[in-house]
């Protein structure tokens, strides 16, 4: 899918392109291409003289091959987007050339972003490019504004997941915690620490993005203003960040914790059984063979009641001593 983005008013305009000829009648500051097909990456070749690596969006590419600037002026970003879903959080790797030379197609410069599928960041910033007039005014802007976002949204994220361990915490904290309910807890830490750890890596990663650009010297005053206040932004979400995974610890312990009571709870029972239960055993090992001869000839028929008897007895004091000291409960 190809979209181009045109400003017009300080808004941002999308258009979705479906042939060279309907391209040739825009002059976009920013073009989207999602899972870009082969005819696809030829119009863009054809017009803007720009030819995509085929290992734009390649996960194996070598950090020190992600950021970086040609000869001619264009920067090359590789960049980390998280979709923070909650089946399936992952996040999809997205390639940015920004091509500030070619001046006969836009003066402002023009942003390429190739990527395999929609980012919830593109998104809300297109909605909030239609919705704030000068919010972007050119390719640099536009680039700036996706890193911004994406700050805001592992922002909102992390607070969708105070909101969940919240939720946790209560179920953990209240007692009486079932396996059914421990199971269910470690589930949600899980995933919830996974989620923690991908955002983590996404800010990491906008920060080196937005260091890269700040570096390259690129940017006017402003922008690079906007740009360490992007850093700022990303550098108050890691204490949040480390907050919350000794929470999600904290929590993992204390579920582990209800389980292994719970554990114990029936080892006690089977231990209390096999302790009550031996002097029955030694009762029957002495009398079980000598019921007439010779121990209890003189008892005669009762000697048998009188074992039994012997052995209730024998199981039933160490059971009442063990409710009345309370390890039965």
């Amino acid at each position: 899918m190809l979209n181009i983005f045109t400003l017009a008013n300080g808004r941002l305009f999308q258009e979705e392109i479906d042939s060279l000829e309907e391209l040739a009648r825009f002059q976009p500051i920013w073009v989207d291409l999602e899972s870009p097909t082969l005819e696809e990456k030829r119009w863009i070749r054809q017009y803007f003289g720009l030819s995509i690596p085929d290992d734009a969006m390649d996960e194996d590419i070598e950090e020190s091959a992600r950021f970086y600037e040609e000869e001619n002026g264009e920067l090359h970003i590789r960049s980390d987007f998280l979709i923070a879903d909650e089946d399936e959080p992952r996040t999809v790797r997205t390639a940015f050339i920004l091509n500030l030379v070619n001046e006969s197609l836009n003066s402002k410069g023009v942003l390429f972003s190739i990527h395999d599928e929609d980012v919830p960041v593109f998104r809300l910033l297109r909605m909030r490019a239609r919705r704030s007039p000068g919010l972007i005014t050119d390719a640099k802007d536009v680039l700036l504004k996706l890193f911004d976002v994406d700050a805001e949204y592992s922002a909102d994220t992390l607070e969708g997941i105070y909101d969940a361990m919240e939720k946790v915490s209560k179920k953990v904290l209240a007692g009486n915690v079932t396996d059914e309910i421990a199971g269910e807890a470690l589930a949600a830490i899980a995933r919830h620490e996974d989620l923690s750890g991908r955002i983590r890596r996404n800010v990491m990663d906008t920060r080196r993005a937005v260091s890269f650009m700040m570096r390259s010297k690129i940017l006017t005053a402003d922008q690079f203003e906007d740009a360490r206040q992007i850093l700022r932004d990303i550098d108050s979400l890691d204490s949040h960040t480390a907050f919350l995974f000794d929470k999600i610890n904290f929590l993992m312990d204390a579920t582990v914790g209800f389980i292994n009571i719970n554990q114990n709870k029936v080892i006690k029972i089977f231990s209390v059984a096999s302790v009550a239960l031996l002097p029955p055993t030694l009762v029957a090992s002495v009398y079980g063979m000598n019921l007439k001869f010779p121990e209890l000839l003189f008892l005669g028929e009762w000697s048998y009641p009188y074992t039994v008897a012997l052995m209730v007895f024998s199981a039933a004091l160490p059971m009442w001593y063990f409710g009345k000291r309370g390890w039965l409960k």
